[in-house]
């Protein structure tokens, strides 16, 4: 029923859009779109970037704080940890009073009534700048981690809200992108900062001008909330409670993550293979200072430029995906997400190169470089299939599902850095990387599973069919 039909004496209203209609964020120019798209996936990117440009100021920062490497190593898991914990609370909020205030509390302090702006994120890398403790650093990591989380899972939410399943492959290819090539962009600018003794590990941070640039241009996207808001109103005009939304009349999951396999066996797939980014941001120094020891620190930084590039050949190869999936998606429904996941998946195995090949001191430096972009690509096509798959699954509620998702990813890659070190120190570096590749071997298998009895598993879920149904009705 449209937003301002009347009701009959003892019938319940049912607010909907009308069909075509521009308040539906489904229904919106192209241009507004990718707009938006743009500007939520420049948020994912900034916060990407922070997690691994860190590492880049251990040296430094060891040294001006009179820390152990596993302290300094607690403010990147710390970190991460909050982009693991929010989700679980921020999400579910969204789903309840839209994304934008989401966007905005995490993004923005807002002062009473008057818009005066200042992002939390970027606040507290004053805290870590002036710093004369480690725990200050820990701690404020955090915070700053909590804050950023919402680039974790929102921006997922957010491109399920206003791209329609055929459309979606590209803004979700687009936003892996914006989570993996910073994290290959924010070493090669730290480190260049870590080599310069006037600046060091308290530079290593990012511009704020961007929190005006998401207050001014971010917008409510996600249309249930947009609905309830109309519903709200129309009781308010007219004094009349039929008024209704399905969303108020429904309940919201709160355990997608431990009642839906979809959600668990994606987030275990996940978990270890962004895990095993972050082990590789630990260790490439760790290994190219011990290959290459007259390599300094914006040197060891630009190594990781081939994350980067390995993200960039995900996003090009990624059109192919959508090609594949338009040919596939009325035979294999959702499961036509998944194709290159599985190559990606094979793929991720070559991650031990960087390691394996440290057992012959001659080889050039290009070597293991090119094992780490091999890596990447693979990475991004099993994220962006993860995203996608999840969406298409539990479409309007696809940041509740992204959120289990990101809290299991988040929370693995927070303790694989406390003690990756010790562990290529303990089995060498060729043994230490054989066992993850081995451990990357098993999951693959993930994907495929889900290709042969995908549709029964999604079959099973009371939760899944029922919100294709009601997007089927919408």
């Amino acid at each position: 029923m449209a937003p301002h039909a009347t009701p009959a004496k003892y019938e319940l209203c049912q607010v909907e859009f009308e069909k075509d209609d521009r308040r539906d964020p489904f229904n919106w120019s192209v241009s507004k779109k990718w707009l938006i798209t743009v500007v939520a996936c420049t948020y994912t990117a900034f916060v990407g970037s922070a997690a691994s440009a860190y590492p880049s100021g251990y040296p430094s920062m060891e040294r001006d704080l009179t820390s152990t490497v596993l302290q300094v190593t607690a403010g990147l898991t710390t970190y991460t940890a909050g982009f693991g914990i929010a989700p679980l609370v921020l999400s579910s909020f969204s789903e309840e009073f839209g994304r934008r205030p989401m966007y905005l509390v995490c993004g923005h302090i807002n002062c009473l009534r008057h818009e005066v702006t200042a992002g939390l994120f970027c606040i507290f890398f004053l805290p870590i700048a002036l710093a004369q403790n480690i725990a200050t650093v820990i701690i404020a990591k955090f915070i700053q981690g909590a804050a950023g989380s919402t680039g974790a899972t929102m921006v997922g939410g957010t491109v399920a809200d206003i791209w329609r399943t055929p459309e979606r492959g590209l803004p979700m290819s687009l936003y892996a992108t914006s989570v993996v090539l910073p994290i290959g962009l924010g070493p090669v600018i730290a480190g260049w900062i870590e080599n310069n003794r006037h600046l060091e590990w308290r530079w290593i941070g990012t511009s704020g001008v961007y929190w005006l640039i998401l207050f001014f241009l971010m917008e409510e996207t996600r249309g249930p909330v947009l609905l309830v808001r109309q519903a709200k109103r129309l009781r308010k005009e007219s004094g009349d409670n039929r008024y209704r939304t399905r969303i108020e009349d429904a309940s919201l999951p709160f355990w997608l993550l431990i009642s839906e396999p979809i959600v668990l066996s994606f987030s275990i797939w996940v978990g270890f293979v962004w895990s095993i980014l972050y082990a590789l941001i630990e260790s490439v120094g760790l290994v190219f200072g011990t290959l290459y020891p007259q390599f300094n620190p914006g040197q060891l930084g630009a190594v990781f430029a081939s994350v980067s590039v390995g993200a960039l050949i995900g996003f090009i190869t990624s059109f192919w995906q959508e090609k594949l999936y338009r040919r596939k998606v009325a035979t294999h429904g959702p499961e036509a997400r998944l194709f290159f996941a599985c190559g990606g998946g094979i793929v991720i195995v070559v991650l031990f190169m960087p390691g394996r090949l440290s057992e012959h001191h001659n080889i050039p430096w290009i070597a293991p470089c090119i094992g780490i972009t091999l890596f990447t690509l693979g990475l991004f096509h099993v994220y962006v299939a993860v995203f996608n798959y999840i969406a298409d699954a539990y479409l309007t509620y696809a940041s509740s599902a992204l959120s289990g998702q990101s809290f299991l990813r988040n929370m693995m890659a927070a303790v694989f850095p406390l003690f990756v070190r010790q562990m290529y120190r303990k089995l060498t570096f060729p043994w230490a990387s054989t066992l993850l590749s081995l451990i990357a071997l098993l999951l693959c298998l993930c994907p495929f599973v889900l290709i042969l009895w995908g549709p029964e598993i999604r079959a099973r879920s009371r939760f899944a069919k029922h919100l294709v149904a009601l997007h089927a009705d919408h």
